[in-house]
């Protein structure tokens, strides 16, 4: 028996460590050619050289295309976290109603192929004006980012107690003021792993971005996928070595700001 353990053990431990291979092998890939001495995306590099990271931070397109993904992330973070956050926290307590049709409506986004998505927001942003706009762009990543914000702080939500936000408007605070000083401090660091959710997710979206943006407008993506239909240069390993560098100091600061909740609530 204990020899079967064992062996279930040691199977699961190395299909575990096989899909984690699986996933990473990709990103050594892409780093290790973004210091490939050559011309070209070769694997295994041909040299060592850090020729082409100096060669993105002498090209203006692409430092403008950095500086477009982050304010199109950080103005999807605030935008998809308000909305996230106050529609979570409206439909606290209403299980019954209209309360239980929301959280659906809310995934239907995410069942939507993005390529649809692109296209109506095209020809309906063009109507309005908002065609090859920041807003434009962050609107449409908002539609993918405010979901899963709604979704993690339902999960934050259902573990408050809130009888303590009863407590303080007993007490004769107004909602605002008791959400300020009573539910946010509780709700705080689901709030911030889910606007780091976000800023990823609108970091990383390439088919919206695609339709509706133009030269100005373009984020990461869009630029390397425009590059690579050219030539197969290893600037654009050297912009996904940053982007991957990005959402895994993103998710550390997320996973550190969990631990730290586990943490203190060990200690209370």
């Amino acid at each position: 028996m204990a020899r079967r353990e064992t062996a279930e053990t040691a199977a699961f431990h190395a299909g575990a460590l096989s899909i984690l291979a699986f996933m990473f092998l990709p990103l050594v890939v892409v780093v290790a050619t973004s210091f490939s001495a050559s011309g070209n995306l070769a694997f295994p590099p041909e040299g060592f050289s850090l020729a082409w990271y100096g060669e993105f931070f002498d090209d203006a397109d692409w430092l403008q295309a950095f500086d477009n993904s982050v304010v199109i992330g950080i103005g999807t973070t605030l935008l998809s976290t308000f909305l996230g956050v106050t529609a979570a926290l409206g439909l606290q307590g209403r299980s019954g109603g209209w309360g239980r049709y929301l959280a659906p409506v809310a995934l239907l986004p995410l069942l939507i192929p993005p390529v649809v998505l692109g296209v109506a927001l095209l020809v309906y942003f063009s109507e309005i004006g908002l065609r090859s706009s920041y807003l434009g762009i962050v609107l449409a990543h908002t539609l993918w980012a405010t979901p899963l914000v709604f979704f993690v702080m339902q999960s934050v939500f259902s573990r408050f107690d809130w009888e303590l936000r009863d407590a303080g408007m007993d007490l004769g605070a107004s909602p605002l003021r008791t959400f300020y000083h009573i539910t946010l401090p509780g709700v705080r660091n689901g709030i911030v792993v889910s606007a780091l959710l976000a800023f990823v997710i609108s970091l990383q979206e390439f088919i919206m971005a695609l339709f509706l943006s133009n030269y100005a407008t373009r984020t990461i993506p869009v630029l390397a996928w425009g590059t690579l239909r050219q030539s197969l240069n290893p600037v654009v390993s050297v912009v996904s070595t940053f982007l991957i560098l990005l959402s895994v100091i993103v998710i550390a600061v997320a996973a550190l700001v969990m631990n730290l909740e586990w943490v203190a609530k060990r200690l209370s």
